[in-house]
């Protein structure tokens, strides 16, 4: 058989291919719960709009022209999925996955795609806490998932291209909906629903529930990046949809504040949002007021 992986993440990507279960690796990467998209396949101006996005969100860390052929690769990839056998999409529970994975099964279902399509989605795993993704399995563990594999329903495609218009659309009154949807066909989505609302700027300060944990970690006393994403992590409850770039991103939010809330002192003004010359451990980070 042909077979086709979709997997979030270049670690958990690398584990799988190494993991001996058999079929072409392809690792997503977008950040499908936020930015300019419609629902469903995009066209030419939205991947545009897109890499504009995110080399904007990663500071110019990978450029524009670098982030434009990696959507059009994936893309690309979905269209030839007709000549697969078996389509096997592996993700967590998480925000980050959940809005990705349905974003794909609605793109897939476009395509007509939906009788080859299986499902791994997971928010545990035995010997694992907190578990907060696949990205946490080694190559063993992650081929020991295979077998657990379930087809996806057609209520399951229905259910996702809600989700993902919602997402692309950023409807207020679908998330709230959503969040509540009891016995849901894709029964992770109302928790990461859930926490993208809590992501939204509250009425007191403006800020969402990662930045408010930022700042309480500065103001704690916290003042490395690492002691700031180490207490976060205590703070936040799994599966997490957060990475270092996405943290380091809010800090730089709260001292770009009018007036900031906190101040960054190091090789640069603003933390690095991507690989570079500048060691992270080079940082500092100071709370101003309260």
């Amino acid at each position: 058989m042909k077979r086709l992986h979709i997997i979030n993440g270049d670690a958990a990507g690398e584990c799988l291919k190494k993991s001996g279960t058999a079929g072409e690796v392809l690792v997503w990467r977008d950040i499908l719960y936020d930015g300019p998209r419609v629902p469903g396949w995009p066209d030419t101006e939205i991947l545009r709009a897109r890499a504009l996005f995110l080399e904007e969100t990663t500071a110019g860390g990978v450029g524009y022209l670098d982030i434009l052929e990696s959507l059009k690769n994936q893309y690309g990839k979905l269209e030839t999925a007709t000549e697969s056998d078996e389509i096997v999409l592996w993700f967590d529970a998480c925000l980050y996955d959940q809005s990705m994975l349905c974003h794909i099964l609605t793109c897939l279902s476009s395509k007509g795609l939906e009788h080859k399509c299986s499902l791994i989605c997971v928010d545990h795993f035995p010997g694992i806490e907190p578990f907060n993704g696949l990205g946490q399995l080694d190559s063993g563990q992650l081929a020991s998932l295979y077998p657990t594999r379930q087809s996806v329903t057609g209520e399951q495609f229905h259910f996702a291209e809600e989700v993902d218009r919602a997402f692309a659309l950023q409807d207020q009154t679908a998330f709230f909906e959503l969040a509540n949807v009891a016995e849901a066909p894709l029964p992770w989505v109302p928790a990461a629903v859930t926490r993208w609302l809590q992501e939204q700027p509250d009425e007191a300060a403006g800020l969402g529930l990662l930045e408010h944990f930022a700042l309480e970690a500065v103001q704690s006393g916290c003042q490395t990046p690492g002691e700031i994403f180490a207490f976060v992590s205590a703070r936040d409850t799994s599966p997490q949809y957060w990475g270092d770039i996405t943290l380091w991103k809010k800090i730089n939010n709260l001292a770009e504040r009018n007036p900031p809330l906190v101040k960054i002192e190091g090789p640069t003004k603003l933390l690095p949002q991507w690989d570079c010359q500048k060691s992270i451990r080079s940082y500092k980070v100071y709370p101003l007021g309260k």
